[in-house]
C-alpha cells in the first residue's frame, strides 16, 4: 500500500450515472489488474474504494457510478484537482491460471476492472471473450473499448433493450472457455459460480471502512477461514468461496 496524491486530468460521463476519470502521478504501487484505490474526498471521513479500470504509464483510469453524496462530489472534480489516494490495495487477478481462452464476465460497475485484465491477457496471447452485463441500454459502456483490444464481446441487458436479453449467465451457452474471471454484484457471482463449467477467480464488492485490512469490516467466510475482501481479496478463487445466504 502507498499513499500519494494524484491529479485529475479528465472526468466525464460515459453512460447513465457512470463517469470515467483519468488521473496522473506515481502509480508504482499498482501492480496487477483487479486491484483498487481508496480516495479521500472533500468533506467525507471515510475514503471511497474504486476499482482500477486501466493503468498505462503514469495514467490511471477509474470508472465509477454516482450512487450517493460521495460519488456525486467526485463527479464534480475537474482537471487539476488533486486527490489523496491509497494505491495498490487488494490482491488482483492471477493471469497465470487463465488457459488459452479465458472468459471475462462483468456486471455493471464490475466491468471496469476487467478491462486492464483483458488487455493483459491479450498481450499474453490469450483468446479473450468478455460478457458485459447491464440492466438497460443507457447503462452500457466500454463495449467498443473491449473490442478495440481484440476481445470477443457479448453484451446482455436485463430488459432486452440492447444486445442479448437476460442475465450474463444466459450468454454462456455455446461459448468455449478455459477459465473464468468475473466481477460484479454478489447475486451475479453466485449465479455464475453455479453455471460456469470451469474454475475461475471471483472479485467481490463489499462495503469497506478502511480498505487495507485494519477495521475487519469486510470479512467473509472461506474454506480457509475468514478473509478480508480488501486485503486477502477482493479476488477469491472459486474453490475457496463459501456462499453466505
Amino acid at each position: 500500500m502507498k499513499q500519494t496524491v494524484l491529479t485529475v486530468q479528465t472526468n466525464e460521463p460515459i453512460a447513465k450515472s457512470v463517469y470515467r476519470m483519468t488521473l496522473t502521478g506515481d502509480l508504482s504501487a499498482i501492480t496487477r489488474p483487479g486491484q483498487f484505490v481508496n480516495l479521500k474526498l472533500d468533506g467525507f471521513y471515510l475514503r471511497r474504494p474504486i476499482s482500477v479500470c486501466d493503468k498505462d504509464g503514469d495514467t490511471l483510469t477509474l470508472i465509477y457510478k454516482v450512487v450517493g453524496d460521495g460519488t456525486r462530489t467526485m463527479a464534480g472534480y475537474g482537471k487539476g484537482k488533486e486527490i489523496d489516494c491509497l494505491l495498490g490495495l487488494g490482491n488482483g487477478y492471477d493471469t497465470a491460471l487463465s488457459g488459452n481462452a479465458p472468459l471475462l464476465v462483468g456486471g455493471g460497475v464490475g466491468v471496469p476492472p476487467l478491462f486492464w485484465l483483458a488487455r493483459t491477457l491479450i498481450a499474453e496471447g490469450k483468446r479473450v471473450t468478455a460478457i458485459l452485463g447491464f440492466n438497460t441500454e443507457d447503462e452500457v459502456f466500454y463495449e467498443n473499448e473491449f473490442r478495440a483490444l481484440g476481445a470477443k464481446v457479448v453484451v446482455t441487458t436485463v430488459d432486452g433493450s440492447y444486445g442479448q436479453k437476460g442475465f450474463v449467465t444466459d450468454a454462456l451457452a455455446g461459448l468455449d472457455y478455459t477459465y473464468v474471471y468475473t466481477c460484479g454484484p454478489e447475486p451475479m457471482l453466485k449465479a455464475l459460480y453455479r453455471a460456469a463449467k470451469v474454475d475461475g477467480q471471483y472479485s467481490f464488492e463489499r462495503r469497506m471502512g478502511c480498505g487495507f485490512g485494519a477495521c475487519m469490516g469486510c470479512t467473509c467466510k472461506t474454506v480457509a477461514g475468514n478473509k478480508r475482501i480488501c486485503r486477502e481479496g477482493p479476488v477469491l478463487k472459486r474453490g475457496e468461496i463459501l456462499w453466505e445466504d
